[in-house]
């Protein structure tokens, strides 16, 4: 059997540098690898090009990147809940390339299914298209979007073995399976480490092909973006 696990975070990015791309899970703080972003911040690499849908918050996620000025460009698709983000994009000191969500994430399967590139429709006669091939098909127009190029994609799953198959739990599955293969390395984080077979086949979402390494996270915070409660009556 071939096992993908290694001891921790530290091993996980030991070859991480700077000036790489990397391609980041999670849909708002839902299903963010915590420990792959605390570890970045910690080996303070420079000049990064972050893929994610969002860029965190202020004090959390991709946030804490920002606030070490240790992203270079964005590549997103909704960053309004940062401040930090909006201030360094505003004053020139962040590239910015806003992506439409349903994009970003075809370009992260594209890579990871070995397509250069497709045509979508989204984002003909704006700003998206300025610079890009258009083609019309049956009588629509469409974009022609090169698929993603990253040196690393931080994952973070529900459960996930040895042999590195993955199960993902709600939210957190709109981009990390994507995300998975489509690097020349992806890492995952699990809540959850179980043996090598036990995880129901028919319920793995993302089989270990696509992993390169996998560890056991930990002190997950799972923070709540923005709280919303029904007023009492």
């Amino acid at each position: 059997m071939i096992n993908k696990k290694v001891k921790n975070v530290q091993e996980a990015l030991a070859d991480v540098k700077s000036k790489m791309t990397f391609m980041l899970g999670g849909f708002g703080l839902c299903g963010i690898p915590e420990n792959a972003i605390s570890e970045l911040v910690r080996l303070d690499i420079r000049e990064v090009t972050c893929i994610s849908n969002n860029a965190g918050v202020d004090d959390f996620g991709l946030g804490l990147l920002l606030q070490n000025k240790q992203i270079k460009k964005m590549i997103s698709s909704y960053v309004g809940e940062n401040d930090e983000f909006e201030r360094q994009m505003l004053s020139g000191e962040l590239e910015v390339e806003l992506t439409p969500q349903g994009t970003l994430a075809e370009k992260c399967r594209a890579a990871q299914a070995g397509f250069p590139a497709f045509y979508t429709p989204a984002g003909f006669g704006t700003e998206v298209a300025e610079g890009k091939e258009t083609r019309e098909f049956d009588g629509k127009m469409y974009v022609l979007e090169p698929a993603f190029k990253a040196d690393f994609a931080f994952v973070k799953a529900w459960k996930g073995d040895a042999a590195g198959n993955l199960v993902f739990k709600g939210t957190s599955r709109n981009f990390n399976p994507n995300m998975c293969g489509a690097a020349t390395i992806t890492v995952a984080e699990v809540e959850e480490m179980v043996e090598v077979g036990a995880l129901d086949p028919n319920n793995v979402h993302i089989p270990g092909i696509f992993v390169q390494r996998i560890f056991q996270g930990k002190n997950y915070e799972k923070r709540i973006e923005q709280r919303t409660v029904r007023q009492k009556q």
